[in-house]
């Protein structure tokens, strides 16, 4: 029996020796010492588990997938110090997770704050003890028996559903739990664990289901690694929009209006109409047209469309109107595909570019609200494009450097790419359509220069796509841009033009949305700027402070000044110290503040507190000509 070494070089494994042996005599001590789990092929496998044949890569914690060995190992050991520091307490799943870790529990039990900090410490005490993880297989039956006679409903639940005839279970100390694994060789090969928040979740995310604890915890394979970890937890405490956006009030939310749907203030609202009139000039400088449609439609129109198979679960209930179902819209494109078909169309008039800021409703349920990143009502920046299949290309391509140019004037210079490609389930379309629409966006992205992943099957039934994701400035990515081929919808309505031939053929159509939604967008934003937006999108650019109730006359020539440059500017005219309000502007992070006193009253030059603490004399011309440059000379507002 032979072993493929990552040198390529072919090693003999002894029959029945475990992976940790081999490691040892064939490449080093050291690194079987610091082998987490071994990869055979796709199959991962534990360190004391029997060598194999096959390709041999050795799993450490410097790897992701070791990362993700310690995290879900780590999981086990939360949930064995939950069952002994609070006996009853039902477990359900507890999966590794991109930010470390949880695992859903039913107890009786509230847990608190408190509860937190003692699970952690018992979690200590089982990661000091240095317990093996034991992996043992039994038949389906013997593990319904053995959960059931402990109690575990949840797990004889899981088993009868994979409706496997054996399964794994792993075992450290006393504790023993249904896992497919690899797990690490024991458990003080967790070097740093921090347990963070509890929160509700449904059994298997359906809200018919009883309500569990979630509890949340990260691990990492060393200390600093954890206090890098929680400093930016911290600072995404510290950016989060759901505390910013309220303080600096740019939006708010209320019982009385409804969960999930964001009042935009007199602040956030001046922001929108920035991000609206730049969305609006830009897309006609790139050769679009602008369009509007209802909030609401007849059932029909969603039958026909598939949204009323395909998406109910996500959509309001109907109202009745003239003895018809109506629904508001939780989709632009079948409203688009209606302007469409109101005409017949030529091959010299493709392609069609057609983009609204449309208002649609989505049902979430409430426990995945979250701020403005997900409502239940929000504003898309939806378009559709329509072409030859000779024209796709082109369009793709077109649309590509749009989203690039769009999210780059938000200061967004990282991105992350993903292409999703054709499922394997039932396709709609023409094979021959699907090959070209996927080369099509390839080709884009290696002409952008852009690196992008594929992700094989991950596309709709109706199209593949390409998804962009941006970083903000703590280095979270956040998906934002979507171009996405349709296939569908064209079919379903019975989409056509006549070609150059003077036959009819089926368009093909483009689905784009380049923030994704203005809510959601501006959520980002207010995170990624940390509230304290570019000159070009503060609510109020300058703020004057006159030092007594005789400056206002010079203020507020300054303030016409300053408003005839289409600088956004406010006179602070309170009856209160010129120092306390200098000190609430700084707080609500307005870019400049000028103090208006005796000097300013020639209007030559201006006392300018620029919002990095720096204070500088300028002349009024230079500053106007300054904020004019970083405001965009004013044009979006």
């Amino acid at each position: 029996m032979f072993v493929i070494l990552p040198d390529g070089s072919q090693k003999e494994a002894k029959p029945g020796e475990s992976w940790r042996d081999f490691i040892a005599r064939e490449i080093g001590q050291g690194l079987a010492k610091n082998a987490l789990a071994v990869k055979i092929g796709d199959a991962m496998k534990d360190v004391a588990s029997p060598v194999e044949e096959g390709n041999l890569v050795v799993v450490t914690s410097s790897s992701p997938e070791g990362l993700d060995i310690i995290r879900h190992s780590a999981s086990h050991i939360m949930a064995d110090a939950v069952t002994q520091l609070f006996p009853g307490t039902k477990v359900t799943i507890g999966p590794a997770i991109d930010t470390g870790f949880y695992y859903d529990f039913d107890s009786d039990h509230r847990f608190t704050a408190d509860d937190l900090e003692k699970i952690e410490a018992k979690m200590a005490e089982i990661i000091k003890a240095k317990q093996p993880f034991a992996r043992r297989e039994v038949t389906a039956d013997e593990a319904i028996k053995m959960f059931r006679d402990l109690g575990e409903n949840y797990k004889v639940e899981i088993i009868q559903d994979l409706g496997a005839q054996v399964v794994s279970l792993y075992t450290h100390g006393k504790f023993t739990d249904l896992c497919r694994g690899p797990h690490l060789p024991d458990t003080g090969l967790v070097k740093a664990h921090k347990i963070l928040s509890v929160a509700g979740a449904y059994w298997r995310g359906d809200s018919k289901n009883k309500m569990l604890q979630r509890i949340y915890g990260t691990a990492f394979s060393d200390k600093k690694q954890l206090d890098e970890h929680l400093k930016l937890i911290e600072e995404a405490r510290e950016r989060d929009h759901r505390k910013i956006g309220p303080e600096l009030d740019l939006y708010t939310m209320t019982d009385e209006i409804g969960m999930g749907l964001a009042l935009w203030t007199p602040k956030g609202g001046i922001v929108r109409t920035v991000i609206e009139n730049f969305w609006r000039r830009e897309h006609y400088r790139h050769g679009y047209q602008l369009i509007y449609t209802p909030h609401i439609g007849r059932s029909h129109l969603w039958e026909t469309s598939g949204h009323l198979d395909f998406y109910k679960e996500g959509m309001y209930s109907p109202m009745d109107i003239d003895g018809e179902n109506y629904y508001v819209k939780p989709m632009n494109c079948p409203f688009h595909v209606q302007v469409y078909k109101r005409k017949k169309w030529s091959y010299r008039e493709f392609p069609v570019r057609w983009a609204e800021l449309g208002t649609v409703y989505r049902y979430e349920l409430s426990g995945a609200l979250n701020g403005l990143k997900r409502v239940r009502g929000f504003t898309q920046d939806d378009a559709h494009l329509f072409c030859r299949i000779d024209q796709l290309d082109d369009e793709i391509s077109r649309v590509l450097d749009f989203s690039l140019h769009i999210l780059r004037a938000y200061d967004f210079e990282q991105f992350k790419v993903y292409l999703s490609t054709r499922p394997e389930k039932k396709l709609v379309g023409d094979i021959a359509v699907w090959d070209k629409a996927e080369a099509a966006l390839e080709a884009a992205l290696k002409r952008s220069g852009l690196p992008y992943q594929i992700n094989p099957g991950d596309g709709a039934f109706y199209g593949p796509k390409i998804d962009i994701a941006v970083t903000d400035a703590i280095g979270r990515e956040w998906q934002l841009s979507t171009i996405q081929v349709d296939f569908n919808l064209p079919e379903r309505f019975d989409l056509s033009y006549t070609g150059a031939d003077g036959a009819e053929h089926r368009p093909i159509m483009l689905h784009r949305a380049l923030m994704g939604s203005l809510e959601r967008f501006f959520g980002v934003l207010i995170e990624h700027f940390k509230g304290a937006f570019p000159v070009w999108l503060a609510p109020t650019q300058v703020v004057l402070v006159p030092v007594t109730d005789r400056h206002h006359e010079i203020a507020e020539k300054l303030e016409n000044r300053l408003k005839a440059s289409n600088i956004r500017v406010l006179v602070d005219r309170r009856n209160e110290k010129t120092g306390y309000k200098v000190r609430e502007w700084v707080v609500e992070k307005t870019p400049y503040i000028i103090v208006v006193g005796d000097k300013e009253e020639s209007l030559e030059t201006v006392s300018v507190r620029i919002r990095n603490g720096e204070q500088v004399e300028m002349r009024l011309d230079a500053f106007v000509e300054q904020v004019n440059h970083e405001n965009r000379g004013g044009q979006y507002f």
